[in-house]
């Protein structure tokens, strides 16, 4: 499903997928799960009139090197679970260029956020491995910046088994259509 490319950065070769036009998402995923993991709802949020780039990395680095390599000046930087770590260490270091976090699942390992950068929490009701509790959390520590969406259902996987109902709520949070 994914037009899969790649390029070196730093001694390492980075994947990614970029696909649709309109203002920029990075996806990050981590290195341990294909890159093709979250390719439908990258698809169906591409329909809406964004620029999805899956980057598969365990580097905070490698996702604005991503952005460099494809001209992308700002973006929304997210990613799923142990992605969404790796998503919030690169906006807190590239914060200049950020326009938003899109946690999909928050882990509860130590990532700061980037002061008065908005958050868009989207998680799943029973969520076992990033169970809601820690959006909800976010959400307290960050009054007024995070922002939580929770589907009923679909289990740690959610991006994949529930693609659209993720994609709508990130369209309809960014409402960029």
């Amino acid at each position: 499903m994914s037009n899969r490319k790649s390029f070196e950065t730093d001694g390492r070769t980075v994947s990614f997928a970029d696909e649709g036009a309109g203002p920029a998402l990075a996806l990050v995923i981590d290195p341990t799960a294909d890159l093709d993991r979250l390719a439908t709802l990258s698809h169906l949020v591409s329909a809406a009139d964004f620029r999805v780039v899956r980057i598969q990395t365990d580097h905070a680095d490698d996702v604005f090197a991503t952005l460099d390599h494809l001209d992308i000046a700002d973006a929304w930087i997210g990613g799923h679970g142990a992605g969404g770590v790796i998503a919030r260490r690169a906006a807190t270091a590239h914060r200049e260029r950020v326009n938003g976090v899109l946690l999909l699942g928050v882990e509860l390992q130590e990532a700061a956020l980037p002061d008065g950068i908005p958050v868009l929490v989207v998680q799943a009701s029973d969520d076992e491995v990033t169970p809601p509790a820690n959006g909800e959390a976010l959400r307290v520590s960050a009054p007024g910046l995070v922002s939580v969406v929770t589907i009923e259902g679909g289990g740690h996987h959610f991006p994949q088994t529930r693609a659209g109902e993720a994609a709508w709520a990130i369209e309809d949070y960014l409402d960029w259509d």
